[in-house]
């Protein structure tokens, strides 16, 4: 049975202001905004010929500048080619006005209909890409645009333009330049309204939903296509009516008159004023607009005045003359910061829904990229109301999984269905809507939302309801439920600040919270304990049986196998894409063939002699690792490592997913700051030593997934590991391509095009061009398959008997040990054991580390 949402009373409903500050303050806003209509009112219908015409073009800016705001300040969207709209509007009123001798009040609202038409379907193909493609793309439609009524001379005059558009009427009382300032004026006025009133709203919201993450507005049931689209055509709407107010404005318009310069200063005044506020487009308008007359004696100098403008506020002001009003006012009100009421969790039953939900079941999911195949043949259920874990080591298509079930792969073969609805094929959004949600390994929350907008915005499931109006997101039943759902989860700050300012324990129950408001019947959660304290991991594991308990099902992706085995009633294990074993977490931790996925148990290694020869005489330590302390902003992930490595030992780490390995590897090559401890590397303290002074030094990281350069050759790869070591590079390149014989064959390939093994080798080269005293590394055999696992392992085992110091992660722990003189046991950022090679393959705290027992 789905979460049950209260019923909404209509009249309950109310316009609730954002956390999200969106200008001065709303009651100074709305006086300023008020008496700047008022004042441009006053003046068109009082001052000359001449400044009524530049208080029109301020008009026409501010409305341009409302439409943009619209697709930039909500929904992130850049355009440089908004002067095409701006130009079919001008031509639209020309042409009816002058050919098919419409009147101007018919001609205007024609204008902004075919413009947001325009820009319909202009943004159906444009916004599928994003970024520069995405400016590229509208820079050449304001070209085409520009150029097209050139060419189209029998309907727009060609070069010449069209002449002798006459000015409206406003009642007989006012005509010519002063009626269409006094519209201008009034229209950017209206404007300005409804893009507060759409702001505030869901639309709004959803727009910044989008904007913040595209993957989890799909997660919610929103459509981010749909949302952009309606963005993108309410811009165009607002530059079409400005440049229908343009033709009559002149009286004459040409395509000289719409230039790609225009369509800058459209992007200045966003900019200018501050994406995103309500008052920005105004503050903009004046500045781009009135500048060239402050400016008009140094016309040649008008260009430098403005490119050093934008440079000022770049640099100043990145979130314009708004963002720096707020950060400038003292004592900025941040809002009422209520906290969540605390619910019972007895009343768990009443606030989800007691009952028997939809199952998620898997049938033969497959999926592949390229040539690789990361998920084969997968099926299984996850019964509703159970805890379902999938578990498996790194690269074994966990994730994936996750991705193809809430349809953010489309599955190469198979299908998979919740209850009897068949899911195969399905959007994300569409799947969300269907009652699946979804929380990520990295949160993903909407940082500029507060943290209760964010939960009720997900109570819409993609149903926004009227473009102005709060729906579903405003009322006030929604905004009850989502603050119950805040405290069931075990939130209890405050509710209106941004959830970019939560800390990350925070983040994690937000994020679930969220997704309950979705009203499921299957939670799928993406390693929901990554980075939490013991305690904090605790909570989160009574909280997924809580929900449970009410009759959604969960299932759960999770490296800690501790969490794991104490909450899951069903563990299916995935190795190398393809379905391992399933049962209860007893059956599956004593399935051999478990074990051998976790550890390599019964697989044999170049160098198993490793184990059984006799201990050299102890070298001098290299590298020292003393009570470090690493983290991420929120709870450390290593807590007090102690590490010894000797000159000329291979020195295994060995541990559980999650359990802080990569960490503590990221650390040692200066990638990420200790928060305390130290490191020292033959002598030296290395803690606050930048990453390539310690390449410089001898210590050399061969990361995690390879992370070679995809489009450069085998042979420039190789050679850019000499980069800080040049000499008799060409002679070390040549050592290597005898190391590794594949390379050879492949020396003048795109690294890019290379299989998984060829690019660890590459990799691995690439680290030996630089010198190094001690090689790191981070999971060599991850993704591989056992032939190329045993030919990568056989370089290694000459290597070490070469007499170089490894320091080596790897998920396959028999591999490891073979190699190894010493190993150590990490798990939840702790050593839990250390010793010989030997000693740790016998030590029950190895298996307690990948399998919880």
């Amino acid at each position: 049975m789905s979460v049950v949402m209260p019923m909404v009373d209509p009249t309950a409903s109310r316009l609730r202001t954002s956390p999200v500050r969106l200008g001065l303050g709303t009651a100074a806003q709305i006086g300023c905004v008020l008496a700047l209509l008022a004042a441009g009112l006053a003046a068109a219908g009082t001052v000359n010929g001449y400044y009524v015409f530049v208080l029109a073009n301020v008009a026409l800016f501010a409305i341009v500048g409302i439409g943009l705001n619209v697709l930039q300040g909500l929904t992130g969207q850049v355009s440089f080619g908004h002067v095409g709209f701006y130009a079919i509007g001008a031509y639209t009123v020309g042409i009816l006005m002058t050919k098919a001798g419409w009147s101007f009040w018919a001609a205007w609202p024609a204008a902004a209909v075919i413009s947001g038409a325009v820009g319909a379907l202009l943004a159906l193909p444009a916004l599928r890409v994003k970024g520069p493609y995405l400016a590229m793309v509208t820079i050449a439609f304001g070209f085409i645009v520009e150029h097209g009524v050139i060419e189209m001379g029998s309907l727009t005059g060609g070069q010449n333009g069209i002449m002798g558009i006459a000015a409206p009427s406003l009642a007989g009382l006012v005509t010519g330049e002063r009626a269409v300032a006094m519209l201008a004026v009034l229209a950017a006025g209206v404007a300005l309204a409804l893009y507060a009133w759409l702001s505030r709203g869901t639309w709004g919201a959803a727009m910044r939903a989008v904007r913040d993450s595209e993957t989890a507005a799909e997660s919610i049931g929103i459509h981010p296509l749909q949302v952009k689209t309606v963005a993108f055509a309410l811009s165009a709407v607002a530059a079409g009516l400005a440049g229908g107010l343009s033709a009559p404005l002149s009286g004459f318009i040409a395509p000289s008159s719409f230039g790609f310069g225009q369509s800058i200063l459209f992007v200045l005044v966003v900019v200018l004023g501050g994406a995103g506020a309500v008052s920005g487009p105004i503050i903009g308008a004046l500045v781009v607009a009135l500048l060239p007359e402050l400016l008009a004696g140094l016309e040649e100098y008008r260009l430098l005045f403005f490119g050093a403008l934008l440079l000022v506020v770049l640099w100043a002001a990145p979130d314009g003359a708004i963002g720096l009003w707020r950060r400038l006012r003292p004592g900025a009100p941040r809002g009422h910061e209520s906290t969540p009421p605390v619910t019972p969790l007895g009343e768990a039953g009443r606030l989800l829904g007691q009952g028997v939900g939809a199952s998620l079941s898997a049938q033969s999911l497959t999926m592949h990229f390229g040539g690789v195949r990361a998920v084969s043949d997968l099926g299984f259920a996850a019964p509703s109301g159970a805890i379902t874990s999938l578990i498996g080591p790194n690269g074994a298509g966990k994730t994936t999984a996750l991705n193809m079930l809430s349809g953010f792969y489309v599955p190469t073969g198979g299908s998979f269905r919740l209850g009897t609805d068949e899911l195969q094929g399905l959007a994300a959004h569409a799947i969300a809507r269907r009652g699946v949600a979804r929380t990520y390994q990295s949160s993903q929350l909407f940082a500029t939302l507060g943290v209760e907008d964010n939960v009720a915005l997900a109570a819409s499931r993609g149903a926004l309801g009227p473009l102005f109006g709060t729906g579903l997101f405003g009322a006030a039943a929604v905004r009850e439920h989502a603050r119950i759902l805040l405290a069931f989860c075990g939130y209890r700050g405050p509710l209106d600040i941004p959830a970019a300012d939560l800390p990350h324990v925070d983040r994690r129950l937000v994020e679930i919270a969220r997704a309950l408001a979705t009203r499921p019947q299957m939670l799928l959660l993406d390693e929901p304990a990554a980075g939490l304290s013991r305690e904090d991991k605790e909570r989160l594991g009574e909280l997924l049986e809580r929900i449970a308990h009410s009759g959604i099902g969960v299932l759960v992706v999770e490296h800690d196998m501790e969490l794991v085995m104490g909450i899951s009633q069903q563990v299916v294990v995935l190795d190398a894409g393809q379905h391992l074993a399933a049962g209860t977490p007893s059956q599956v931790q004593a399935d051999p063939r478990v074990r051998q996925a976790y550890l390599g148990e019964a697989m044999g290694g170049p160098g198993q002699a490793a184990r059984e020869r006799v201990a050299q005489a102890e070298q001098a330590e290299i590298l020292g690792v003393g009570a470090l302390v690493t983290g991420y902003g929120a709870e450390p992930v290593l807590h007090g490592i102690d590490l010894q490595v000797r000159r000329g030992q291979v020195v295994a780490l060995l541990g559980a997913n999650g359990s802080g390995k990569s960490t503590l590897m990221r650390s040692l090559a200066g990638l990420h700051r200790p928060v305390q401890g130290g490191i020292h590397f033959d002598g030296k303290d290395l803690t606050r030593m930048s990453a390539e002074r310690i390449v410089s030094r001898g210590l050399v990281l061969v990361p995690e997934g390879r992370q070679v350069f995809p489009e450069l050759s085998v042979m420039d790869n190789i050679r850019l590991g000499a980069f800080l070591s040049p000499q008799d590079r060409e002679a070390r390149a040549q050592q290597m391509l005898q190391r590794f014989p594949r390379l050879a064959e492949r020396k003048d390939h795109r690294a890019g095009l290379l299989s998984g093994g060829e690019q660890q080798m590459l990799a691995i080269a690439r680290g030996l061009m630089a010198r190094p005293s001690i090689l790191l590394l981070d999971e060599p055999s991850l993704g591989l398959a056992p032939k190329i696992i045993a030919e990568l392992f056989e370089a290694l085992d000459a290597l070490r008997a070469e007499g170089m110091t490894i320091l080596l992660v790897d998920q396959m722990a028999s591999l490891a040990l073979a190699l190894a003189d010493r190993a150590y046991v990490i798990e939840g950022g702790r050593i839990v054991a250390e010793g010989t090679a030997a000693e740790i393959a016998a030590d029950d705290s190895l298996a307690k580390a990948y399998l919880g027992a």
